[in-house]
């Protein structure tokens, strides 16, 4: 059970009254034998840790429990207070935490990392873990399990607007199952957070629609009080903390200064004098120099995916990505109703495509409105906790708007598919400001995601079956616009029911009739193939640029001219593909590449693409010309 004591016992505070002062004395210990970390907010926010940690629903012996309490730190710089209170609760070796705290070999890195126990999400850029918090207590819309999400905040990220976002939503939802508390010092970096950047914190989130109650931060008759009313109120909760940097130690409190600095060996043992905890710290530096230079035995955290993907569908006439992207998804949902599947919006249902989802399955639609980062890292959370979830936005949000976001979900190795729509110039008379350039280099940013740049409607439908059926990180760009569907020379489909996803290969449409190639991915390969049919040239698209092994094209580029399009930034596919041929030893004959290398202009997509060199006629031009 959570916190189930009407108020707390006298000799359970007692116990974690000595917990605090052993956990003080490791903090301090710790940072000091790595010679840096965070001791100042990880002793204002010590009994904070240790009273979510002893009275949630949590079972340090069985940490992987998928129906216990979610645990969220936002400020992701205590980690040494973290690992200290899960130390005394039993879930972590506090020898191996104390030798190897921030080496290069260990896994309790300087900002706290999902995977380990009592850890469920990866944090250190502030702002995010509230939403982080808000995605995993809406997941359980969706997962069935009836856990709580505590998140640990920081009283300066609430300068961020991100958290804003994230308090509106949790009320649009009613989130019950989600308490904040944030460890309200008053101190920053650079001073007294008031005085940096002065927020009213409680009015704030009042004015969202949170309750909000308030603790001596110190005081853990208080704090049990004031966390226990928070979660059983049934609305989001806010607690607000009152602590003081520090905390414990006479020379450290209220002092900014050790906000990022370690104790030095003398002020550590006069410190521990006042704690009255013994110094074996030489033990565990000893411990320290034998640790091996190697990377750590990070933990992957992930689950089975079980759905029916279903039979594609197949266009014959003109379509767009976007709305095969979001008639496959629909059809995902219709064919499995009792599975997980949600999406996440930003106010642009229909432009997405997610209208008819919203349509047909309205409980299957987080709609966000207009606060895309707050909606990435939801989405990015929900994943995590069992639900397939698509994020849909245009491209110029999914990647350039939301990056750090996405880099965040990609750290905490999430299942998000995201559908990035209006990528490129197709999306024309938009202009400049919104034409998205970046949706293949920004992926490749996100270590382990998967980028899928359809070349058709046809495919695009494959890639949302393949992406959801798979547990990780994908994102499938397309445009706006009808483009025709890519034929086979007979005039037959290409991408047709028998076409089966491989990331890790190329598309031959045509194999060519002499020495010339063009090869490109997404809204551009309907007219480099009729181009390549014009001159009798072979056309190869490459939906995965990032998977691709290149070995299997070395006959057809090996000694040819090869020309790459694409509508991207010019440090695209041609980049990617010319570094895996010379890696390969895969050397062209000539290698011409068209792409996108200034801000494009506010007119039709066509226009655009001929003024870029991507129409059919450019194309066969350059062509010719190889």
């Amino acid at each position: 059970m959570r916190f189930e004591y009407d108020e707390l016992p006298k000799e359970l505070e007692e116990e974690l009254k000595e917990k605090a002062k052993l956990a003080r004395a490791d903090i301090l210990k710790m940072t000091n034998i790595a010679r840096s970390g965070h001791p100042g907010g990880s002793m204002s926010s010590i009994e904070i840790f240790l009273t979510v940690y002893t009275f949630a629903n949590f079972d340090p012996k069985n940490p992987d429990d998928p129906s216990r309490d979610k645990f969220v730190i936002s400020h992701g710089h205590t980690s040494p207070g973290v690992y200290s209170a899960l130390i005394q609760v039993g879930a972590m070796n506090r020898e191996e935490v104390l030798a190897s705290f921030r080496h290069v070999s260990s896994k309790y890195e300087g900002h706290v990392t999902r995977g380990l126990p009592g850890i469920d999400w990866t944090t250190g850029n502030l702002g995010q873990g509230l939403s982080a918090g808000l995605g995993m207590a809406l997941a359980t819309r969706y997962n069935g399990r009836n856990y709580h999400v505590f998140v640990m905040m920081s009283d300066a990220e609430q300068n961020k607007g991100q958290v804003a976002e994230a308090r509106r939503l949790a009320v649009k939802y009613n989130t019950d199952n989600l308490t904040a508390v944030i460890d309200y010092n008053d101190a920053q970096i650079s001073g007294k957070a008031s005085n940096i950047m002065k927020v009213n914190i409680k009015e704030e989130y009042k004015a969202a629609g949170w309750e909000v109650y308030e603790a001596d931060g110190h005081d853990f008759r208080s704090l049990y009080s004031a966390i226990k009313r928070a979660v059983e109120d049934g609305k989001p909760s806010a607690v607000l903390a009152h602590t003081k940097i520090g905390k414990g130690i006479s020379f450290m409190e209220d002092q900014v200064k050790y906000h990022g600095k370690p104790l030095s060996d003398e002020e550590l043992k006069k410190a521990l004098e006042e704690l009255g905890v013994e110094d074996d710290t030489e033990k565990f530096k000893e411990m320290r120099k034998k640790l091996p230079v190697k990377k750590p035995d990070r933990v992957k955290k992930e689950y089975e995916v079980k759905i029916d993907a279903g039979e594609p569908f197949v266009y014959e006439s003109d379509m767009d990505g976007r709305g095969a992207t979001g008639k496959a998804i629909l059809d995902l949902v219709k064919r499995n109703p009792n599975s997980p599947i949600a999406a996440v919006d930003c106010d642009l249902l229909e432009s997405v495509r997610f209208n008819w989802l919203a349509e047909e399955f309205p409980d299957r639609i987080i709609e966000a409105g207009v606060a895309e980062q707050n909606a990435a890292t939801v989405a990015g959370a929900m994943s995590a906790e069992g639900v397939i979830t698509f994020f849909g936005d245009f491209g110029v949000f999914a990647v350039d708007e939301t990056f750090n976001n996405q880099r965040l979900n990609a750290m905490n190795h999430t299942n998000l598919k995201i559908i990035a729509t209006h990528c490129g110039t197709n999306v024309g008379e938009d202009g400049k400001t919104h034409h998205a350039l970046f949706y293949l280099t920004g992926a490749a940013n996100w270590f382990g995601f998967e980028a899928i740049i359809p070349s058709d409607a046809n495919q695009a439908d494959r890639a949302v079956r393949y992406a959801a059926s798979r547990y990780g990180n994908f994102i499938i760009s397309v445009g706006r616009s009808k483009l025709p569907i890519i034929r086979k020379e007979d005039g037959s489909v290409f991408y047709d029911e028998k076409y089966e996803m491989n990331c890790k290969k190329a598309d031959v449409i045509r194999n060519p009739k002499g020495d010339r190639v063009v090869i490109g991915m997404g809204s551009v390969m309907p007219f480099a193939v009729k181009a390549a049919d014009e001159v009798g040239a072979g056309a190869i698209a490459v939906p995965c640029p990032l998977s691709l092994e290149v070995e299997s094209l070395r006959d057809l580029l090996d000694g040819k001219k090869i020309l790459v399009v694409e509508d991207h930034n010019w440090l695209g596919l041609g980049t990617i593909l010319s570094y895996k041929m010379m890696k390969a030893g895969i050397v062209p004959k000539k290698f011409e590449h068209i792409a996108i290398r200034d801000f494009t202009e506010s007119g039709s997509w066509k226009d655009i693409y001929e003024l870029h060199g991507l129409s059919e006629e450019k194309i066969e031009e350059e062509l010719e010309n190889l």
